[in-house]
């Protein structure tokens, strides 16, 4: 077998078509299926892209009117210190969880069209991401900017905010494909997933201060992939201080690393997709 795999690589005018990572179509159909994504979620929809922003400053009130006065001392006694940090952690994961919740069930929703037009696979969980993100960017990032400035009059602060959000969206679009492609194989996904989310929310310091966990237990934080984002984030907008390069860095590397390693796993399913869609 591996002979005749020679023989035809070597014969002359023959071209062995390979199948690339990722399809030179991807950046248009994504395009396309953002656009009719983003068209469908605010279609008829008063208040359309300010939900985004008013629903996590709603529960964060929330939060604040039941564990500010228990948690202010940790945010130097202010209770709408608290309610900024709670604002910004229930902003960033509940992006998180969205967007990759959607994924977890994009491709076995879409089979039909699958099975009938020729399109990459992976635009679905990509667009379903981005549509996520631009509600994030549009709705919540700009109140975050303000409140960057504001407390720190330092544009350097709210400039930086860049970074954590980078390493946000490479984080959810590498989760986001690679749940996209379990889903296709295993139908129970999105409830695992389910699951899996409330685990990630309950581990990260969204409504309570990282310092209230037991000191044997705070070092494995470090280990949930959205503790640095979080943490970046939030002292770029409450603190005059920067936050410590390892924590950019550590970011980074989490969102860049689980998008590769998505995409990789993303081909390596893609091939059999067919069969189950």
């Amino acid at each position: 077998m591996q002979a005749r795999r020679r023989a035809v690589r070597e014969r002359p005018g023959v071209v062995v078509r390979r199948t690339p990572l990722i399809d030179e179509r991807l950046a248009d159909v994504v395009g396309v299926l953002f656009a009719q994504s983003v068209k469908l979620r605010y279609r008829g929809s008063a208040l359309g892209i300010v939900w985004s922003a008013l629903s996590p400053l709603a529960m964060a009130v929330v939060y604040a009117s039941i564990f500010g006065q228990t948690f202010a001392r940790f945010y130097g006694g202010s209770v709408l210190l608290y309610g900024a940090a709670v604002y910004i952690g229930l902003t960033l994961i509940g992006f998180f969880i969205a967007a990759t919740t959607e994924c977890s069930s994009v491709l076995v929703q879409n089979g039909g069209l699958l099975n009938k037009v020729r399109i990459p696979f992976e635009a679905f969980p990509l667009a379903t991401v981005a549509a996520h993100a631009f509600q994030l960017l549009a709705g919540s990032v700009p109140l975050m900017i303000v409140l960057s400035i504001a407390m720190n009059h330092d544009i350097g602060h709210a400039l930086l905010l860049i970074v954590p959000l980078a390493s946000l969206m490479m984080l959810a679009a590498g989760a986001g494909i690679f749940i996209s492609g379990v889903g296709v194989f295993f139908r129970d996904t999105p409830h695992l997933y389910e699951l899996a989310t409330f685990f990630l929310w309950v581990t990260s310091p969204v409504f309570y201060p990282a310092a209230i966990v037991p000191h044997r237990l705070q070092q494995f934080l470090v280990y949930n992939p959205l503790y640095p984002i979080l943490t970046t984030a939030r002292d770029l907008v409450l603190t005059p201080s920067l936050p410590p390069l390892w924590l950019f860095a550590l970011g980074l590397a989490e969102g860049a690393l689980a998008l590769v390693l998505g995409i990789a796993a993303f081909a390596a399913m893609r091939g059999r997709f067919m069969d189950h869609v």
